[in-house]
Parts: C-alpha cells; structure tokens; sequence
C-alpha cells in the first residue's frame, strides 16, 4: 500500500486553513460584532452598569454594596448575603425553607433588624431576613425601604419626606422587575442619599 504524501499534505492545508478561519470568524469576527451590537443597543448595560461619582465608577447598580462598617447606621441597608457581600463570590446559602438552621438565622437577623430599626418583630418584611440567590443581589422591597427611613432620618438630618422621594424614584414596578413584585435598588438609594448629603 503506497502513501500518498501530496493527499496528505491537502488534506493537512485544507484543516490549518478551516482552523484558521473558523478562529478569525469565531474568535473574533463574532465577539467584535456582538460587542459593537451591545454598544449600540445598550452600552451601559453592556459596560458592566457601572456609576459614576464625580467622574469616578463607584459602583455596579447590579450589584449590592456592603453597608456592615462603622457607618452602617446612616445607610439603607441590604438583603443578609451568604458571602458577606463580597463581590469576588456569589451563592446562596442551600439552606431549604423548613430547615431548622434557616428558621432559626431567620428568627434571629429579625430580632436584630427589630432592635436596629425600633420596630415589633412582627414589622420586619421577609426580604430583610433571607438572603438573596446570588449573596449580592441590590433589590430590597419598598416596605425594607419604608422601615429604614426613621432611622436613617435621625442619623443623617436628611428629613423624612425626602427619604421617601428617593425610595420613590428608585422603586421599579413588578412589571419592570418580571418578578411581578415592586423593588427598590439600593445600590442608588444609597448613591442617591450620599449626594444628597454631599450638597
């Protein structure tokens, strides 16, 4: 049997030239283009929706910012996060609804949230004792909002009534959230209330 070297060789220019089309097409023909349709159609978004403070990114109003420092009185606070907040990881704590250890952090963080904000236990909403799938999700529900403005009041001298305009302005309808439920992101409330404290 003899080998035919020259088909072999064909063959072998044919499967370096389809690699190396198949690399420039996918490799980077179809990125550019999905890249250049994303700038056009929603560069923000696409631009990781990054904040600006003072021409400086401060923030992604994807993401939630920890609010668990000295400060942390004069801010609205976020969901609990099974990683701390910690933008580098994201999960959830894989504990189910009628495991006693969730029932009980549950019972606790309410106690906490009770003590933090001044209310009967029984005022404390859902969201501010569970923890989001991601561990950073922003959104908080508009009743969180709501309990956090007597404190926060107090704390930075910006009144009531103006809290409730910010909670307003960054409040999304169950129609925009696909979850059916209104959210507040608190990412922005909380920018929001920073530049206000910063006029």
């Amino acid at each position: 049997m003899n080998f035919d070297f020259k088909g072999y060789l064909r063959q072998f220019g044919t499967a370096v030239r389809f690699l190396l089309l198949v690399t420039v097409v996918l490799g980077l023909v179809y990125p550019a283009f999905v890249w250049g349709v994303a700038q056009l159609a929603a560069p923000g978004q696409a631009n990781g929706s990054l904040l600006s403070v003072n021409g400086k990114p401060a923030a992604s109003s994807l993401i939630v910012q920890s609010t668990q420092d000295g400060l942390g009185a004069q801010w609205f606070h976020p969901r609990p996060s099974a990683v701390s907040w910690d933008p580098a990881t994201s999960s959830a704590s894989n504990l189910g609804p009628n495991d006693p250890k969730l029932k009980e952090a549950m019972a606790k963080l309410r106690k906490q949230v009770a003590q933090v904000e001044g209310v009967p236990e029984a005022q404390v909403p859902v969201d501010a004792v569970t923890a989001g799938a991601s561990g950073l999700d922003p959104q908080i529900s508009p009743a969180y909002a709501q309990l956090q403005v007597p404190r926060i009041a107090q704390q930075t001298g910006v009144s009531a009534a103006n809290l409730e305009i910010m909670i307003a302005k960054r409040t999304t309808s169950g129609l925009e959230s696909l979850l059916g439920q209104e959210s507040v992101n608190v990412t922005l409330l909380n920018l929001d209330l920073a530049a206000s404290r910063s006029r």
